[in-house]
């Protein structure tokens, strides 16, 4: 992809986190990433997305350094860069503090697949990442965040293509996907089946989880070499 083409698409990632309802204030983040040229682009940090335009984003590249760019990238700029580092397969990352799903990152709690809405997007049970430690805090908080996700995705063998979102723990969800796009789809799809599932349990709280043969159904007909859905 043309450089300014992302541009905008990551301007319009941006923007649709108001409008989807995923924000308030300036509590998220998009960014998107060329990855032969290795360089990825990110909202300024603090600024109102109503003031966002294609030259107010921050281009970085792997290493952390700013390529293009007068305003100070997002402050969780590092944790997008070792995510696009480590995750090779993905292209574009949200973070948001929406609400259904920053509960479950405060509760520390998992979200199970109960349903084929959420087979649709996320291939089983969406994790937690652990608390960071005081040290890492201290230390680095958003590289360190970014390798907890990290390593929990390597510890519980979670594929994160097909596991494009997670709950920081004490903290809130971050989603990724194909492009910065997709990566906000994700974010919707996310609090959407988080505001079902405390619905569910409100109505039943011991249910069970889709069965497997069902979720496998729904997953694969949107993703993978066999998938048929959509135009």
């Amino acid at each position: 992809m043309h450089l300014l083409d992302l541009r905008h698409q990551v301007l319009e990632a941006n923007l649709m986190l108001e409008r989807e309802g995923l924000v308030r204030l300036t509590w998220g983040n998009v960014s998107g990433i060329d990855r032969d040229k290795g360089w990825f682009v990110i909202k300024p940090s603090g600024v109102a997305y109503s003031d966002l335009s294609v030259d107010k984003l921050v281009i970085l590249d792997l290493e952390g350094e700013v390529v293009e760019g007068k305003l100070n990238p997002s402050s969780d700029t590092p944790t997008h860069r070792i995510l696009y580092r480590e995750f090779e397969g993905i292209g574009g990352i949200c973070h948001t503090h929406s609400v259904h799903a920053t509960q479950f990152s405060q509760a520390g709690n998992e979200l199970p697949c109960h349903g084929t809405t959420h087979a649709d997007h996320f291939y089983g049970t969406v994790p937690v990442v652990r608390e960071l430690t005081e040290a890492e805090v201290a230390d680095d908080y958003e590289t360190n965040t970014g390798l907890a996700i990290v390593e929990t995705f390597r510890e519980r063998e979670i594929n994160p293509v097909e596991m494009p979102a997670c709950f920081q723990a004490f903290h809130a969800p971050f989603t990724w996907g194909k492009n910065a796009i997709d990566a906000v789809k994700n974010s919707v799809a996310l609090e959407v089946c988080c505001e079902m599932a405390l619905g569910t349990w409100s109505l039943k709280a011991d249910q069970a989880p889709l069965p497997a043969h069902i979720l496998q159904k729904h997953y694969l007909r949107k993703h993978g070499p066999g998938a048929y859905y959509g135009q």
